[in-house]
């Protein structure tokens, strides 16, 4: 059976937000630009944030890294991944942006609001004790969250690629789940573990992760973050 893809969603924050609202989640918590890393920026994100996304470019580098990163955890190990991590493979191409967008809701549901049956939360319930292979395969049937997502995915600033056409962007989560920070991209095999964080130093223990990403390809301006705040009452 020939790969399923889905047109590219941009890292905007309007979109992103209008995307969750579609499937179902209240605007409590809202996707907003994080636009610079140094501590003067980051003052000016609403907290609490529960998650953080980032939009990378993919790069002889970042994949030669990607690799290193993958022998390295399977000879050496890392520190166990909690059963309590949400994690889905991504077997879709191109859906990494709602992939990531999943990730992040999916590992903060205790503190998010979604409207009964909606076809968030119903994706949620029913893969909630499924493997990272299952849900990717629930994920390729919900055809309520890709109707969704195409419709989002047409509707940003700029003039939405063809889902055939080859992207060389990237989307991963950055979640603190029982106080340990998890980068989660669906093309990994596994969760990466990258150390302790708290509620509290979370932005920044997210951004030093990114900041990682950015020193790879320190020439590359292709990189975009995103973060879920709760909302001003």
């Amino acid at each position: 059976m020939a790969e399923q893809r889905w047109l590219p969603l941009e890292a905007n924050p309007d979109i992103m937000n209008q995307l969750i609202g579609q499937l179902g989640m209240l605007p409590s918590w809202q996707f907003g630009d994080v636009y610079g890393l140094d501590e003067d920026d980051l003052s000016n994100v609403p907290r609490p944030v529960c998650a953080v996304l980032l939009l990378f470019p993919i790069t002889e580098a970042y994949e030669a890294f990607k690799l290193q990163e993958e022998e390295k955890i399977d000879t050496q190990g890392q520190e166990v991944v909690s059963a309590e991590v949400y994690f889905i493979k991504q077997t879709i191409g191109n859906a990494c942006g709602t992939i990531g967008l999943l990730h992040a809701v999916a590992n903060n549901r205790e503190q998010l609001e979604f409207k009964p049956d909606s076809p968030l939360k119903t994706f949620l319930d029913e893969s909630s004790k499924m493997s990272p292979e299952e849900k990717a395969a629930l994920l390729e049937k919900a055809e309520g969250i890709h109707g969704a997502h195409e419709s989002c995915a047409q509707e940003g600033q700029s003039e939405a690629p063809s889902a055939d056409e080859k992207q060389d962007k990237h989307f991963i989560a950055l979640v603190n789940v029982g106080g340990d920070l998890y980068e989660l991209d669906g093309r990994k095999p596994f969760p990466i573990v990258h150390g302790k964080t708290s509620d509290e130093k979370f932005l920044e223990d997210a951004i030093g992760v990114c900041k990682t990403f950015m020193a790879r390809d320190p020439e590359d301006l292709r990189f975009s973050v995103v973060a879920l705040s709760k909302a001003s009452p």
